[in-house]
């Protein structure tokens, strides 16, 4: 790996990008840090969308107009993906750039422009940032190596495949995966990936009629395809830009059934819950109304409860009855 070095006042705007970042200021506040040693006026972040594949700018300061679709076409100069394999700063206006340099920046006043892919430090790439400015000598070598040592940082501004959700929502313990109410799938931040949520098609579809109720939350068990019994939690979360799309979070753990409650019982839990009475739920399960019963005495005995009202209220609060996925 190539040594970088910096100076002071560059080693200080590392530092407080860094800072900023890491405080949500988000992309303002590392500009702010980074205008403090380069003359920037005009930056854009633009986000890479790993769940459609594509790149939209995300957030701008300086510009009259960014055109919509600058974004897919800048990604797709060869020059820029030789930045990519590189993961150099590419100068605007250098071979193969010269065409949209001059119909994208030139026409609102820039002469100097630099940018830059980010990756994130294990290597994913999250997207890319122009920076902008009417100054020509703007963009030094020892701006260039400063750019190159925060892209890291600057990577999570435009890290779309994670969703935001309140870390006192989600218990230690828990993986999960987030959607949107189109069915695209996302990481939750800081919280490992749930592979039996991402391995079960039917999660989607169970996340999209979550975000149509008007529930907060939801727990539930749920028997999945290797017959592992896994205690549930829905969650309401932002998911896509700054958390600004309506989406869920569906966070699981493999569990026992808790009251040393059979999964015969917990379908019965789960139909008394529903509202419906022994002979509705002796013929969902195709069962006797006398062995219905017989589940409930075993039920309201384990449970201590002593009405099915009371056994519902449990059940619900607990997280009791079965998620049919």
């Amino acid at each position: 790996m190539d040594q970088i070095t910096l100076s002071p006042r560059h080693l200080h705007a590392f530092t407080e990008v860094g800072f900023q970042v890491a405080g949500r200021s988000g992309a303002p506040g590392a500009m702010r840090a980074l205008r403090e040693v380069i003359a920037l006026e005009a930056y854009e972040f633009v986000a890479y969308d790993p769940a459609t594949g594509r790149h939209r700018s995300l957030v701008s300061d300086g510009y009259a107009r960014v055109d919509g679709d600058a974004a897919e076409e800048y990604v797709r100069l060869d020059s820029y993906r030789r930045a990519m394999d590189s993961r150099v700063p590419l100068v605007m206006g250098a071979p193969g750039t010269e065409r949209y340099f001059r119909r994208h920046l030139e026409p609102y006043g820039w002469r100097a422009g630099l940018t830059t892919p980010l990756f994130l430090t294990e290597g994913r790439y999250t997207g890319l940032l122009h920076l902008n400015a009417r100054d020509p000598e703007a963009f030094s070598t020892e701006t260039s190596t400063l750019i190159s040592a925060v892209s890291p940082t600057l990577a999570h501004v435009t890290d779309l495949s994670r969703c935001v959700i309140d870390p006192v929502g989600l218990p230690p313990g828990f993986n999960a995966a987030a959607f949107d109410r189109g069915g695209t799938r996302r990481d939750v931040t800081d919280t490992p990936v749930s592979e039996a949520v991402a391995a079960e098609p039917a999660m989607a579809e169970l996340a999209r009629e979550f975000i149509d109720s008007r529930e907060l939350n939801r727990r539930g068990l749920w028997l999945d395809g290797t017959g592992q019994w896994r205690e549930v939690r829905l969650l309401r979360a932002g998911v896509g830009p700054h958390g600004a799309i309506q989406g869920a979070v569906i966070a699981e753990r493999p569990c026992a059934l808790p009251y040393e409650l059979t999964g015969r019982e917990v379908e019965v839990i789960t139909r008394v819950a529903l509202g419906d009475s022994n002979p509705q739920i002796a013929a969902a399960l195709v069962l006797s109304v006398r062995t219905v019963t017989t589940h409930l005495e075993h039920i309201f005995t384990k449970l201590g409860c002593e009405s099915r009202t009371r056994l519902t209220t449990k059940a619900l609060a607990e997280g009791l009855c079965r998620l049919f996925v």
